[in-house]
């Protein structure tokens, strides 16, 4: 197993923020104002409290509240200086030759509405917009130093998944048996936190559903919900027990050093009914037919559209990424350090693919009153379509 600790190199962040830089010339924005933990983390390497300013062209500056010592044994950039208060960042910014702002990038999806009133009082000659769509949209398009990480998410996903036959008995609860494979993670290295972007998401490492229970919907934008153990969680793992002959979902994340592989298996003990397998084996059918189909330069929305049509046309349509007025508008979606990343195969999106985009693709049946089958990988775009970064066996693991 590699370092359980790294930095990210220096040649990493410098590319990292070059083309970042290019698309803040592209959109005549003076430089970018960043926050959020993740978007610090991707050009800074470090999540300790700060804000670096990124300059559409020059060295940026990373501003620090707490821990300057960790932000500086952390971060490979040059300028890292201490921030006793916001209110210093114009002059700090002086100090490092750039010019106040006219036009200034901000995460306008991610901080809160008070924190803009007060970035709107600090740079009143300012135009403060939304950088946010502009930095995913270069985030996801993976280095090769980023890829290694994944690559490592994803051997270890595929480790975990190995373990659950060793661990799994009849009459366990979800949550138990969640519990114990979570264990194993945590040994292994998973970081604990799972970082989603959107508003209200939540996760702790995943969803793990067995039977009749799995097919119950929650809040979260996913196939899967899950009772929960409380109508304060109102998803994932609950309190029913592990059956014979019922599928049970495994749906869990690794995060592995900031970047996260995505993963489903469905296990059984005993035999699962022939329609549940024959299920089963309709999304791996379609899984193949996305990874041929998912090139550079096709719209995402457009992956979406045929695996709606071929789940019609196979007979699967009604239970195809849930029932009825439950069902969600995606067949995948962007992973890297954050759940919910770019690109989203949904229905309406024109984004096209680029090579090293990483994707989970993840068709499932979300079958009322008997559980839920499918698949789940996480992949990177190549000239050939998509290359799986999970690789345990994607058939019903059926333990006697």
């Amino acid at each position: 197993m590699p370092p359980l600790t790294t930095t990210t190199p220096r040649d990493e962040l410098d590319h990292r923020i070059e083309r970042f830089q290019r698309h803040l010339t592209a959109t005549g924005t003076d430089g970018a104002l960043i926050l959020q933990n993740t978007d610090l983390f991707y050009l800074a390497g470090t999540v300790q409290q700060a804000h670096l300013y990124v300059p559409a062209a020059g060295n940026p500056v990373l501003m620090v509240r707490k821990s300057l010592a960790r932000a500086r044994a952390e971060s490979a950039l040059d300028d890292i200086v201490a921030l006793k208060s916001p209110r210093q960042i114009a002059e700090i910014l002086e100090a490092h030759g750039h010019s106040p702002p006219q036009r200034l990038g901000m995460e306008l999806d991610v901080i809160p509405a008070a924190l803009y009133l007060q970035y709107t009082r600090l740079f009143t000659d300012a135009a403060l917009i939304d950088i946010s769509p502009g930095l995913r949209q270069v985030r996801a398009v993976k280095s090769g130093y980023e890829l290694d990480l994944m690559r490592e998410a994803a051997r270890q996903a595929d480790a975990v998944a190995g373990c659950v036959r060793t661990i799994i008995r009849e009459g366990m609860t979800e949550v138990e048996l969640a519990g114990r494979v979570e264990a194993e993670a945590r040994r292994r290295g998973h970081q604990g936190i799972v970082r989603m972007r959107m508003f209200g998401g939540e996760l702790f490492y995943g969803h793990l559903l067995a039977g009749p229970p799995a097919a119950v919907p929650s809040y979260l934008a996913s196939p899967t919900g899950g009772t929960g153990v409380s109508p304060a969680v109102a998803q994932g793992a609950g309190f029913d027990r592990i059956r014979p002959g019922e599928p049970i979902l495994l749906d869990y994340v690794f995060a592995w050093q900031g970047y996260i592989a995505d993963h489903t298996r469905i296990f059984a003990l005993g035999e699962l009914p022939a329609d549940l397998l024959n299920a089963h084996q309709a999304m791996l059918e379609l899984q193949k037919v996305i990874r041929r189909q998912a090139r550079p330069g096709t719209p995402a929305g457009d992956l979406y559209a045929v695996a709606v049509a071929w789940a019609a046309d196979n007979g699967w349509g009604e239970w195809f990424m849930g029932a009825d007025d439950q069902r969600i508008r995606f067949i995948g979606h962007g992973v890297g350090l954050e759940l919910d990343e770019y690109p989203f195969l949904a229905k309406g999106q024109d984004m096209p693919l680029d090579e090293g985009m990483t994707i989970a693709l993840e068709p499932k049946l979300i079958i009322p009153g008997r559980g839920v089958v499918g698949i789940e990988n996480t992949h990177v775009v190549t000239a050939d379509g998509l290359e799986p970064l999970t690789r345990f066996d994607d058939a019903v693991q059926i333990i006697a």
